[in-house]
């Protein structure tokens, strides 16, 4: 069997929350939309030159000549997944996916299977990845032509098995946010322990330490689903970073938050701080009863 080391991109693609599409779906029809969406993937990857080594399960390999081809097209995976039409399943939104990349040499076998360090560190990017997110190291983001290299942004060291040293973790920045707007009283002085609960109807979830970022929005596998025609498919997603809780706003139609004290702020492809308790409102811009205003999502720290 000829081998050949050669340096690629390497591309992992993973469809988020497939087994909630089972459980709500079933096999058949979660089957085919994974199918389907896998099929897409590999258009994409096509489109800008990559390779598809395989597919497993909801899982998606490739390969690309240069880090900003996998870029480009880890940013249209996600874009053509939004707009995919689902016209048989009433109800259903196209998933999320979680990407991973890493630039290095690779060893390539003539069945176009590959091996090596570069793919291994793909795997675990992936793994790191939140819904998405395009996840890559600095290894990668240094070889990124001034473009791309403008999108990124540190997130994190970590330590892989096999790697001297922590490994330095970067974002890829694919969704266009103008300049951030903060609310009036920072959190730099929370401790790790300090928790954000949000409630919605009969959904609780909290948001801290142990899991720091969570998506809101009208599709199902969203960790908080709010199930209104005004609400994009992931509208927005709350992140903890080092004692703050930034409130992203994703959407067509803007959030809207309301802290304790009364001040309202409007984001659209923005991002603020949340501070103390209040309201969060999806795509509507909030009246003046947020009491009893059902349509509410209401937020409060705790330390």
């Amino acid at each position: 069997m000829g081998r050949e080391n050669v340096t690629l991109a390497i591309l992992f693609a993973d469809i988020a929350n497939s087994t909630h599409l089972y459980e709500t779906l079933g096999n058949k029809k979660a089957r085919e939309l994974v199918g389907a969406c896998l099929s897409l993937l590999s258009e994409v990857t096509s489109e800008y030159g990559g390779t598809v080594i395989k597919t497993i399960g909801d899982e998606i390999m490739c390969t690309f000549i240069n880090a900003d081809d996998a870029v480009e097209a880890a940013i249209h995976m996600n874009l053509r997944l939004m707009d995919m039409p689902i016209d048989d399943l009433p109800g259903t939104f196209p998933p999320n996916i979680y990407v991973g990349i890493q630039l290095g040499p690779v060893i390539v076998e003539d069945n176009n299977d590959i091996f090596g360090d570069a793919v291994n560190v793909a795997a675990y990017m992936v793994e790191l990845a939140k819904q998405r997110q395009i996840i890559t190291t600095e290894e990668t983001t240094a070889a990124l032509e001034n473009e791309h290299q403008k999108t990124v942004r540190h997130i994190d060291k970590v330590t892989i098995k096999g790697k001297a040293g922590e490994v330095n973790i970067f974002e890829i920045m694919w969704e266009q946010k103008d300049e951030t707007v903060m609310m009036d009283v920072p959190l730099d002085t929370l401790l790790d322990e300090c928790l954000l609960e949000l409630k919605f109807g009969d959904q609780r979830i909290e948001v801290g330490k142990d899991r720091s970022f969570i998506t809101i929005g009208r599709q199902h596998h969203n960790d908080l689903v709010v199930d209104d025609i005004s609400v994009s498919r992931t509208h927005a997603c709350i992140e903890y970073r080092r004692g703050k809780f930034m409130l992203i706003d994703q959407s067509t139609n803007g959030t809207y938050a309301q802290d304790q004290g009364g001040k309202n702020i409007h984001l659209r492809r923005d991002e603020t701080s949340l501070s103390g308790s209040g309201v969060i409102s999806l795509g509507r811009e909030m009246g003046s009863n947020v009491t009893d205003d059902t349509s509410l999502i209401h937020f409060e720290i705790k330390i």
